[in-house]
């Protein structure tokens, strides 16, 4: 049996210990797992990829946390362990949101990373929409009408898009909740886009 050989550091926490142990139970890993991610981030070893998120921190707020050991074949292990880099989550974390049948990460719909790149980039135009509406604003108590006047194709599309960000944001939302069993069958319920 292959046993990897282990590299100890010791390190005096200064009273950071607690917060520490806090964090990483939030995030559903190890205190090693933490710890291991922000050294390969100071150190500049690490990519830019998402750090591991607690997205299930509802359900393990509902309960006390069990460790759990699995045993899997190498090729399934990798499979769970490029699923969860892939939704940017621990191990526990993505496979807490399998069994809850979570859309985006089981397969049912866009790739959780895709969901939040997505609302991220709506929001921002929702923010640039925000601006634009501050300036007309501005400007009308100002009584500068010609200049305000260029806003007006702003406000003609400013209803649709707003509801398009809704849109969007229900439905990115309900592919990073847990689906909820419909009728006794196993199936997913989602708002419909209107």
């Amino acid at each position: 049996m292959n046993t990897p050989t282990h590299e100890f550091v010791t390190v005096d926490m200064r009273g950071l210990k607690a917060a520490l142990v806090a964090r990483a139970q939030a995030q559903r890993v190890s205190v090693s797992v933490l710890v291991r991610a922000a050294v390969e981030r100071e150190l500049g070893i690490v990519d830019a990829s998402p750090e591991p998120e607690g997205a299930m921190r509802t359900a393990a707020s509902a309960g006390s946390i069990v460790k759990l050991s699995i045993r899997l074949i190498s090729g399934e292990a990798e499979q769970l362990d490029a699923g969860a880099r892939r939704a940017g989550l621990s191990r526990g974390a993505f496979l807490a949101g399998l069994l809850a049948n979570v859309p985006s990460l089981t397969g049912d719909s866009a790739s959780r990373v895709d969901c939040l790149g997505a609302l991220t980039a709506s929001s921002a135009e929702l923010s640039t929409l925000s601006r634009e509406i501050h300036r007309l604003t501005a400007l009308l108590r100002q009584g500068e009408v010609g200049p305000a006047r260029q806003y007006r194709r702003l406000l003609d599309t400013l209803g649709a898009d707003v509801r398009a960000h809704l849109i969007l944001a229900a439905s990115v939302l309900a592919d990073l909740r847990p689906a909820r069993p419909s009728a006794g069958r196993g199936e997913s319920r989602r708002p419909a886009a209107s």
